[in-house]
């Protein structure tokens, strides 16, 4: 076993790896840059590294300063959490070349699944089913003539990236090539690779991933599906095990699916193999595979009832993973949520400042994985998210209301958050039937409401005529008839 790891990310999954590793008895080592000088991941480590300025190009980003951080410290191996450099082949290759470990794949099985288009190729000669499609297309005239051969709606993907970056719905043909311009620029400033593909676009789309795990000696299974539907702008907000889609035998196929898809690639450590599911005719399609730990991962370790993050270290240190996919079954259900300081009502923009106030829920069943405390600063250089709440239970039905439960009690002052906007969704008779698709927020929660008629707009200016005529005759105070008086309306408000 490895006697101290750097960790090299921060927030939440830094001290999420951290707690795995005292558990373990290794000591570990954080890094942090100015804008994180006083963060709870630098407090939580036995030791911690300052890298250098705030921006991650200069700090969470700088290969050099992460290695020779490492070796300072006189750190065994590397753990990257996930995003980052946590999908970078060209990292994990020199973390190897230091004689340090990476908690991780080999720099292979990244470099195969880390670009969208090859990983579709090899999944075709494995047999895994892919979205209707074409890679290694360039002009605009290719692009064209494979959609009319796909049929519109089409999706445009960036090659070597994901989290919605590069990635454009194109619904007709003249909406084409402003698509690919725009998803080619992002693309190229994301990830420095201008590259594109192109697939078709099930508009009425579930998102099932599944978990899979392995060793160095060949033993690998699946740690079975998470949904992941609910997202805003291409990015998951809400995770939850089983899925209500899946049946028993649905299950074992894309499982299997998944396996094979792993192997292809000769792939040890944890890794998510992701899919668009529809429900509408029950198939399901390779999507792409994460080569790291997910976000998400919380809600497998607490159905499956494993650490992930511990075995990993164990994996990586050169144990077997003892166990055969027998082993384990599906116990309860259980749910994330992702806390964001952000405003959801105003396009999820970031929301930064100290946190004033903040109080995480506690209970039976209730877990936050979380990287920030009261007195903290939410800083514009990084992602804003806040914490992991995670709950489990019995079945999804006291799953959901024990979640509900836990948002209501989540306080968070000093930044705007999504705790309002999740207990909106969590309630959602949509959401309870298992009906959300990954456009369901925005086609859904977020559609505009269409125009009053003029009738309703007569009857609302002679409402609130009646009102201030009665105002003026009792020469009462404004507070004590105003409709849209704070104090008159029972819905949370808190002063």
């Amino acid at each position: 076993m490895f006697t101290k790891i750097l960790i090299a990310n921060r927030g939440e999954i830094a001290i999420r790896i951290m707690r795995a590793c005292k558990e373990l008895g290794v000591r570990t080592v954080a890094v942090y840059s100015d804008a994180d000088q006083n963060a709870l991941h630098v407090e939580f480590a036995d030791e911690a590294v300052h890298l250098g300025a705030s921006a991650p190009k200069a700090s969470y980003l700088n290969v050099d300063k992460l290695i020779q951080a490492a070796l300072q410290t006189k750190a065994d191996a590397i753990h990257p959490g996930y995003g980052f450099l946590s999908e970078n082949a060209a990292f994990a290759a020199a973390v190897e070349s230091a004689n340090l470990k990476f908690i991780g794949p080999s720099a292979d099985s990244i470099r195969a699944m880390g670009d969208k288009a090859e990983s579709k190729i090899l999944m075709k000669k494995a047999g895994v089913p892919t979205v209707p499609g074409f890679e290694g297309l360039e002009a605009e005239a290719e692009f064209k003539k494979a959609a009319q051969e796909i049929g519109y709606p089409v999706l445009i993907k960036a090659s070597a990236g994901g989290g919605g970056k590069g990635m454009r719905v194109v619904n007709q043909a003249s909406e084409l090539k402003e698509a690919l311009d725009s998803a080619s620029y992002e693309a190229l400033n994301a990830f420095g690779d201008q590259r594109l593909l192109i697939e078709k676009y099930i508009a009425e789309a579930h998102h099932i991933e599944i978990q899979v795990f392995g060793d160095e000696h060949g033993n690998l299974i699946h740690l079975f599906e998470r949904e992941c539907s609910v997202q805003r702008r291409h990015q998951k907000i809400i995770e939850e095990t089983p899925s209500v889609l899946l049946t028993p035998e649905l299950r074992a196929q894309i499982g299997a699916a998944a396996v094979t898809a792993a192997k292809t690639v000769n792939y040890y450590n944890a890794g998510t193999i992701e899919f668009i599911f529809d429900a509408h005719t029950a198939q399901y399609y390779f999507l792409e595979m994460n080569t790291r730990l997910q976000v998400e991962h919380p809600v497998t370790e607490l159905v499956a009832g494993i650490d992930l993050v511990q075995w990993q270290i164990k994996i990586a240190a050169g144990e077997k993973f003892p166990f055969a996919q027998a082993d384990f079954r599906q116990r309860g259900h259980a749910i994330e949520c992702r806390v964001y300081a952000e405003d959801s009502a105003n396009g999820f923009l970031p929301s930064t400042g100290k946190l004033l106030q903040y109080i995480e829920p506690r209970g039976l069943g209730v877990r936050v994985d979380s990287g920030f405390a009261k007195g903290k600063e939410v800083t514009h250089f990084y992602d804003p998210l806040l914490a992991k709440l995670i709950v489990s239970a019995e079945n999804r039905a006291a799953a959901i209301q024990k979640m509900q439960n836990a948002l209501k009690e989540f306080i968070v002052h000093g930044v705007t958050t999504n705790l309002d906007f999740m207990q909106t969704v969590i309630a959602h008779a949509d959401f309870r039937d298992g009906k959300a698709t990954t456009n369901w927020v925005e086609n859904v929660l977020l559609a505009k409401e269409s125009e009053p008629a003029l009738e309703h707009i007569l009857a609302a200016a002679l409402a609130e005529l009646t009102l201030v005529n009665a105002s003026a005759v009792r020469s009462e105070s404004k507070n004590e008839t105003d409709p849209y008086s704070p104090w008159k309306t029972p819905n949370g408000f808190r002063n």
